[in-house]
């Protein structure tokens, strides 16, 4: 699955003898055309970049590709293959402009641009549409919904927290194994940690530190699994729960046990609240009980005030309810944006400080989303044709949705925010796409806190 040739659909083979007579340049852009939020974060660009483009194509690339084309039933364009082969030692006459990672843009805009660089390859840049409109809109995609869910928090947090201080830590990635491939863990993963910092997703930390130089991007704790637990037997419930407290309790530690699998009002009133009370109150760090089971919505405040009921509470400065520092709460199980909304309204509801939860989230953060979660499309919008420029675009009058945009495209970030203009009309203003990649070449390489800082003030 390495050779970059078939990394396309099979259409795009028949492109190269499509276009006008003439045809030297074609220029094409990405963008979010709607969808469900109105903004998107830009995210994972650079690792496509890194991955897949600095590397050139080899003659057994083409060959394998050759092959497979003629029996599949579609022409190869081998001749312009071998010209790039040898004429650029295989890597892709292309340059790509995009916006700067982490950068927060309104939907209807450019995020990136794609030319060819050689006037003999017009037909490559909408033949790499496939892999990099799907390496552009994963990431992003995942990236808007992480920030979503912390917009969320956010607001809740203002309104019955203290501070925001908690705040990096109350969505935690636990999407791996709900994801379609250790790719999009990784790329989704890395995505989700642009705007928190808590992740069971160890491949989203791993395509953190090699496509963007973080040496740590996120963190976790010990947990407990329901097998670890039930291993114990029904009747070594009490014991399972003590051994977590042996094992990893200590001075400023947090421990996550879940606590549902028999009886979780039972473990709460009876088990943590009774018989290990005392160990929760003098282990030194910090007990996270997890349910895993019941309607969220109704299960975590009643669990939160059970938990009160045994360890006390105080209430803060905006008049809610907290814990002691000694135990919490997370819930991972059914967590989505509109779950956890409705959850830490219901809390609200009942004096309960969002400062007493976290959240977990997985199949809703990195698999249940689509290219048309945020209407994703990558178009042709301007081709030069024997030296002249002239626009290219798609005017549907069945869809005025899927309207194209039109010429070479600039972007402005301006007192207005972010919007897209025509590169002619660009006039004194400073483009914001950012020259990322040309013929091989990486000529950026955003770090990750610079990633997340962008996000962060924006």
């Amino acid at each position: 699955m390495r050779n970059l040739i078939l990394n396309t659909d099979s259409y795009k083979m028949s492109h190269f003898a499509q276009y006008p007579q003439g045809a030297e340049y074609v220029s094409s852009y990405i963008e979010s055309r709607g969808g469900v939020y109105p903004e998107t974060v830009f995210f994972g660009l650079q690792a496509f970049v890194k991955e897949y483009l600095t590397r050139p194509i080899s003659l057994a690339d083409i060959d394998e590709a050759d092959a497979v084309c003629t029996v599949h039933g579609v022409p190869f364009n081998r001749e312009g293959w071998e010209y790039i082969f040898n004429e650029y030692q295989g890597y892709l006459p292309l340059e790509i402009e995009a916006a700067p990672e982490g950068a927060v843009i309104p939907t209807g805009n450019v995020m990136v641009q794609v030319t060819n660089t050689d006037p003999n390859c017009a037909w490559l840049t909408s033949y790499i549409e496939t892999a990099l409109l799907r390496a552009v809109w994963y990431p992003t995609t995942v990236a808007t919904v992480s920030r979503a869910c912390r917009d969320v928090i956010t607001r809740y947090m203002e309104e019955t927290a203290e501070s925001l201080d908690g705040l990096p830590f109350k969505l935690h990635d636990f999407g791996a194994r709900g994801a379609s491939s250790e790719e999009a863990a990784a790329l989704g993963g890395a995505a989700h940690l642009v705007n928190f910092m808590g992740t069971d997703t160890l491949s989203g930390i791993m395509a953190a530190r090699r496509y963007y130089n973080a040496d740590m991007a996120g963190f976790s704790i010990p947990a407990a699994e329901h097998s670890t637990i039930t291993s114990w037997g029904r009747d070594g419930e009490i014991a399972a729960y003590a051994n977590m407290i042996q094992q990893f309790g200590g001075e400023g530690r947090l421990v996550a046990v879940v606590s549902d699998s028999y009886d979780f009002w039972n473990a709460i009133d009876n088990i943590w609240g009774d018989e290990l009370k005392e160990q929760v109150q003098q282990f030194g760090g910090t007990l996270v009980v997890r349910p895993d089971s019941g309607e969220p919505v109704e299960v975590v405040p009643e669990a939160i005030e059970r938990l009160m009921a045994k360890f006390g509470y105080e209430t803060n400065s905006k008049g809610y309810r907290v814990l002691p520092a000694c135990v919490r709460l997370i819930q991972g199980d059914g967590i989505c944006v509109r779950s956890i909304d409705a959850i830490l309204a219901a809390m609200k509801a009942r004096g309960l400080s969002a400062d007493n939860v976290a959240f977990g989230m997985g199949g809703e953060l990195l698999q249940k989303i689509n290219r048309d979660t945020q209407k994703f499309a990558m178009k042709a919008s301007a081709i030069c044709i024997n030296g002249g420029w002239r626009d290219v675009y798609k005017d549907p009058i069945t869809d005025p949705g899927k309207r194209s945009k039109r010429g070479r495209l600039a972007l402005i970030n301006d007192e207005q925010g972010y919007r897209t203009v025509r590169e002619d009309a660009l006039g004194d203003q400073r483009n914001a796409l950012v020259k990322v990649f040309r013929n091989g070449d990486m000529l950026v390489d955003w770090t990750f806190d610079e990633v997340r800082e962008r996000a962060a003030n924006n």
